[in-house]
């Protein structure tokens, strides 16, 4: 670890131009040239008030076609195309979060997955109203687990952990009836909601948005984080580097991405065991430097450096 030395946004872009032009070099593609291909862009798209759900569409509105065939007018194709971006967005982090939680369900002592935070998994259980006293904490894991995985689900009732909130906040939730309930059923609703034929008020749309975006908050995305805590161990301020210079030629290289730390810390895992150094190093390499992008690079930076 160099010197601490907080990076410009000047150098940040002169390194990424570099790199554009060394990409350019060998055919290499990037967002920066596909977007000049994609300009200018459609203004109706960019305004929402495009709608292309049903087959009698597309439609668009204008002065002169002030509502779609479907007699929806702009502000109700707005919201639906919005709460239909919430919903996308809410079905891909909770489905993150399911993917910890039955990781955390399979999580043995002798498996490829421990326990790293008992005593987080201890403090959420109790906060769920599981009985801890005298459990294997393994068998603790499972049940708590279990737990997290019919939050997606659950017939009836609200998320768990609403009761995390303010007081004031949780009954502005009740009051505007928009607390979370099942995640998967904020998901299937506002798609139901969204669908040709059914929800044009723009007023309902947004208030599901609220609902379905909660469901992520407040649901899957916290499982995800508290259970990836239990699983991976809870992060601690630490050394790191950042930025393309962390890449090594003279090493393997292998960037992980994406929404499943579940499978970076065991690349990482397996990067620092010595078989596979050793095996790098017969291939020609002096190691194995593991570096990555987005929310998964930030996962194992703040747990491993």
């Amino acid at each position: 670890m160099g010197e601490f030395k907080l990076t410009t946004v000047e150098e940040f872009e002169a390194g990424t131009n570099r790199l554009l032009e060394t990409g350019a070099k060998v055919g290499a593609d990037a967002w920066q040239f596909r977007v000049k291909n994609q300009t200018p862009h459609c203004k109706f798209g960019e305004q929402g008030i495009c709608c292309r759900i049903c087959s009698m569409g597309p439609c668009r509105i204008t002065p002169k076609a002030p509502r779609g065939i479907c007699g929806c007018d702009a502000h109700g194709i707005v919201a639906r195309n919005y709460l239909k971006f919430t919903a996308g967005g809410s079905a891909t982090h909770s489905d993150h979060g399911r993917s910890i939680c039955h990781t955390l369900y399979c999580a043995a002592p002798d498996g490829n997955y421990k326990v790293k935070d008992p005593e987080k998994l201890i403090r959420i259980a109790k906060e769920w109203g599981v009985e801890t006293e005298g459990k294997d904490i393994y068998d603790l894991a499972h049940e708590v687990a279990y737990m997290g995985l019919s939050e997606y689900g659950k017939v009836f009732g609200t998320q768990n952990f609403l009761k995390r909130a303010p007081k004031h906040t949780q009954e502005i939730w009740e009051r505007e009836e928009i607390a979370p309930r099942a995640i998967d059923r904020e998901v299937s609703c506002s798609l139901h909601m969204t669908h040709m034929g059914c929800s044009s008020k723009p007023e309902a749309l947004i208030r599901q948005s609220f609902r379905s975006g909660l469901s992520d908050g407040w649901g899957g995305s916290m499982a995800g984080t508290e259970f990836s805590d239990v699983l991976f161990g809870t992060p601690k301020p630490i050394d790191t580097e950042a930025n393309l210079g962390v890449m090594n030629a003279e090493n393997v290289n292998i960037v992980v991405h994406g929404h499943d730390p579940a499978l970076s810390e065991m690349i990482c895992e397996y990067a620092d065991s010595p078989e596979m150094i050793a095996y790098a190093k017969e291939q020609g390499a002096k190691g194995i430097t593991v570096s990555g992008v987005c929310c998964t690079s930030n996962e194992v930076a703040m747990r491993r450096g």
